[in-house]
């Protein structure tokens, strides 16, 4: 049953290749047809020329120019044909199978950008690279010998039809040979299959794996841990590795015996053949003509088994591909514009929001606050209150479950598509850059001049940029490891101004800098205008340049007001921006501490 359900799902696939790109089929199968109608005809032409040029030569001891040229003719033609047709079948055939894989990339990485985030949150990263990658290779795997199959099916007709009108002895063996290589292969298949399928989801745990190595190599390396992630990658290749070695070992043990059956026919019909020619029953070019047609058919006839063996990685591959496609949460979008920088700051409100990354736990209770446009807000709460998370909710990266986050009246979930991120800018804590130069990673594609990117650097108080090797046009490295993570975070904050935002949000965007050069920043963006910020903030220093702030304790809002009012009022705000002001007083007195053991021990080296 199981071996029914794979090949079904397996034809089913096949379907939607072919619906895909009908034409491209239809050109590889003409092609293949070709090869098999010629592969027969070359067969046929043999035992022509065996009974008209080759016996009479032997038995009269001379023959004609013209019947070698004839013959030479009619040979070469068909094997012109026929290569004709293995041309037009591998090019239509690969063609068709890359074409394939090209557009299902596409659509898993755009089906990517569609889901919210929320969903990638549920799915590990290196499965969806495996996703993109190899399931959708393995998907189209039976797309290359699909062509060739459909092919042998219009040569096994046409040898059939052939066999029959040349000897009905000959052709009760080929239909004895033909069932037992179509049996041979269903039994490869019900013990290939299941080791194919275990290959094909093992190769995501091993993609898994190391991408968590190398998204994570800081991690490893600081912590000493690289040899129990050496261990933990070798164990999962290693399974890896027994599982394809399963699939080897089950393939040549089958592959001898398949190659075997053709030869093992071309014998028999030798034998069949000879006895019919000694007694008159069968001439001579007809025994060659049946057995050089079981010599043909061998690999051909092949090709269907590698369809068949091709199938169940591919039924595998596309299921996990078509998960992806069919995943729900993808947003919906409004008709509401955005990006009108003239408009000047947003106004900015929350209404009732509940949040919750699943059905039982919520992390956001009935959040409300509003923000008037062009003034600083900052949220203030102990780690896990869900600063983050509201974070989030405020540039749509999630949706609330209840409640709602308006933009100058308008809910987010009413804006177009692209309409909140020329409105908005988020800059996260954690500054990504990617292997670019600096110019590259601040604009992103935007088309503007050099002028604006200075401004913007000049507002982030990143004047660093003027003192690198090659100004803008330096190269960052792969995730800006050649900088700094204060000169990451004030690239990142250029990134986001350059775009003129009216609503900008910071989460603990500025966490990496010194107090002075954080204070400079939020002056310069109170100067520089017009947005409203919403920062996520735990210096004091910092929060007292706020407008209001908002505490936000347990996923609820416990009070908000200007940060004198709230340090006289709420004891909890109270304990913790004193309970950060004093770790950082701590931090900065220990580093003091050291420069000066340090310098304390320079002196007394050097007397």
């Amino acid at each position: 049953m199981a071996d029914k359900v794979v090949l079904r799902q397996g034809l089913r696939v096949l379907g939607v290749a072919i619906r895909e790109e009908p034409r491209i089929f239809a050109a590889a199968v003409s092609a293949s047809a070709v090869y098999g109608v010629m592969t027969v005809g070359s067969a046929l032409v043999l035992g022509r020329v065996t009974d008209d040029v080759i016996i009479p030569a032997f038995r009269d001891g001379h023959t004609t120019a013209g019947a070698l040229i004839g013959a030479f003719a009619a040979v070469f033609g068909v094997a012109l044909l026929k290569a004709f047709g293995v041309i037009g079948r591998r090019l239509w055939a690969g063609v068709m199978q890359y074409r394939l894989q090209a557009t299902f990339r596409r659509r898993v990485t755009r089906q990517y950008l569609r889901l919210p985030l929320a969903w990638h949150h549920r799915h590990p990263t290196g499965t969806l690279l495996s996703n993109a990658n190899a399931d959708v290779e393995a998907a189209w795997n039976p797309v290359a010998p699909l062509p060739m199959a459909t092919g042998v099916v219009v040569m096994l007709f046409v040898a059939a039809i052939s066999m029959v009108i040349t000897d009905w002895a000959l052709a009760l063996v080929g239909f004895v040979i033909f069932p037992a290589i179509a049996a041979l292969n269903i039994v490869y298949q019900r013990r290939q299959g299941p080791l194919a399928m275990r290959a094909q989801e093992l190769r995501a745990d091993v993609a898994e794996i190391a991408h968590e190595s190398f998204d994570g190599a800081l991690v490893v390396k600081t912590l000493g841990r690289e040899s129990e992630e050496t261990t933990r990658f070798a164990a999962a290749s290693r399974e890896l590795a027994d599982a394809n070695i399963a699939v080897g070992r089950v393939r040549a043990l089958f592959d001898p015996i398949l190659e075997a059956l053709p030869g093992f026919g071309v014998l028999l019909v030798l034998v069949v053949g000879t006895v019919r020619v000694s007694h008159g029953n069968l001439a001579p070019g007809d025994l060659v003509q049946v057995a050089y047609l079981f010599t043909l058919l061998a690999f051909p006839v092949r090709a269907i088994g590698w369809l068949l063996g091709d199938m169940p990685r591919s039924v595998v591959g596309y299921d996990r591909v078509r998960g992806v496609l069919d995943a729900e949460g993808e947003h919906t979008y409004g008709e509401t514009e955005g990006g009108d920088a003239a408009a000047g700051p947003a106004r900015l409100e929350a209404r009732a929001v509940r949040f919750g990354y699943s059905d039982d736990t919520d992390v956001l209770h009935d959040v409300a606050f509003d923000v008037e446009p062009g003034r600083t807000i900052a949220v203030v709460g102990p780690t896990g209150s869900g600063k983050s998370t509201l974070v989030s909710l405020l540039v749509r990266l999630v949706d609330p479950v209840d409640g709602g986050i308006l933009l100058d009246g308008t809910d987010l979930r009413d804006y177009r598509r692209g309409g909140i991120a020329a409105t908005a800018a988020l800059v996260p804590q954690q500054a990504f850059l990617f292997d670019d130069s600096v110019r590259d990673n601040i604009t992103l594609g935007l088309d503007l001049d050099d002028a604006a990117v200075h401004e913007a650097l000049r507002i982030a108080q990143a004047d660093f940029v003027a003192a690198l090797p090659d100004g803008l046009d330096t190269q960052v490295g792969e995730r800006g490891t050649t900088l700094s993570g204060g000169q990451r975070q004030r690239i990142a904050l250029a990134r986001a101004l350059v775009r003129r935002p009216r609503l900008l949000v910071l989460d603990d965007a500025t966490s990496a800098v010194d107090p002075r050069v954080e204070a400079a920043i939020l002056h310069g963006l109170r100067d520089a205008g017009p947005a409203t910020v919403v920062v996520v903030a735990y210096r004091k220093a910092t929060i007292a340049l706020a407008d209001e702030v908002v505490y936000i304790e347990g996923g609820r809002v416990l009070d908000r007001g200007p940060h004198h009012t709230l340090l006289e009022r709420s004891v909890g705000y109270r304990r913790l921006v004193n309970a950060y002001e004093r770790a950082a007083r701590e931090d900065a007195e220990r580093e003091l501490d050291t420069d000066i053991d340090v310098s304390e021990a320079e002196e007394a080296t050097a007397s």
